[in-house]
């Protein structure tokens, strides 16, 4: 693989176009053809291809970046093996889909003329802002080139953790890729709370997003693990322990949010299988 890898992105809609800002500000972004129907205005920086066919015939893809709904990846990838032709088996796919497996991807490639490597990664929402993490497997026949190029793509949207298994990025997907939203319920149900309690919205408002802001910062900045972090706001037959008794109790938190995760694990088997 070169110094400096060629990337097909396909589909530039939120979680694609977060990545592509993220590549273009990197001090030496890779060389870079975006695939979507929506976008306009190539530049130096980057091509744009409305159609695979509108694809560069000079270009030939080190890694080709599937952002697209999932049910549009097969024919995303049988047009693109079209376009491509021989240099399609040069290139090596990640998928950042959820619910499309790497067999079912390879054997969508296969068909498309070229059984080549199918890496998968699951980012979040934040990553929209620089701020996301994503889950990252690679299967044996990805070369460590690969590998670590796809990492580094990943990496400019956010962290990284990388699984040695594919199903892994059930869990993941389940954690983080719908965390996101588990942390959003929580801010709509504190600014609620605390509307119901004589505080005005925008009071109640601000008073949740920048206790969340303020803990996830925490959380971020210090060593300690999450479990300590509470104990240390937690006074004794104090008002934050008044809280938790609630909270902790056996049927509420500790029991529901496994139930949500095995949940979300499960409706992710689902959409893979």
């Amino acid at each position: 693989m070169p110094s400096t890898p060629s990337i097909l992105l396909a589909g530039c809609g939120k979680l694609g176009g977060a990545l592509l800002d993220g590549w273009l500000a990197s001090p030496t972004p890779p060389k870079i053809v975006v695939l979507d129907r929506h976008r306009t205005g190539s530049d130096d920086t980057l091509t744009i291809a409305n159609t695979p066919a509108e694809i560069p015939t000079s270009f030939t893809p080190d890694i080709i970046v599937l952002a697209v709904k999932p049910a549009g990846a097969d024919k995303t990838i049988e047009d693109i093996g079209k376009a491509l032709g021989s240099r399609f088996k040069k290139s090596a796919l990640l998928s950042v889909m959820a619910g499309r497996t790497c067999e079912a991807l390879a054997s969508a490639a296969a068909k498309a003329g070229a059984e080549i490597p199918v890496l998968r990664a699951m980012p979040n929402t934040p990553s929209a802002i620089g701020a996301g993490i994503s889950g990252f497997y690679a299967p044996p026949n990805a070369t460590s080139e690969q590998a670590t190029f796809c990492h580094e793509l990943l990496f400019a949207v956010g962290d990284v953790v990388r699984v040695e298994k594919e199903e892994d990025l059930l869990a993941v997907t389940a954690v983080s890729g719908s965390g996101p939203a588990y942390v959003f319920l929580l801010a709509e149900l504190l600014e609620k709370a605390g509307e119901a309690h004589g505080l005005s919205k925008e009071t109640a408002r601000r008073l949740a997003r920048g206790t969340i802001y303020g803990a996830g910062r925490m959380l971020d900045d210090l060593p300690d693990d999450a479990e300590d972090l509470r104990k240390a706001v937690t006074s004794p037959n104090g008002t934050t322990a008044a809280a938790l008794s609630v909270l902790m109790a056996p049927d509420a938190w500790p029991a529901n949010i496994a139930k949500a995760i095995d949940a979300a694990t499960k409706r992710a088997d689902e959409l893979a299988g």
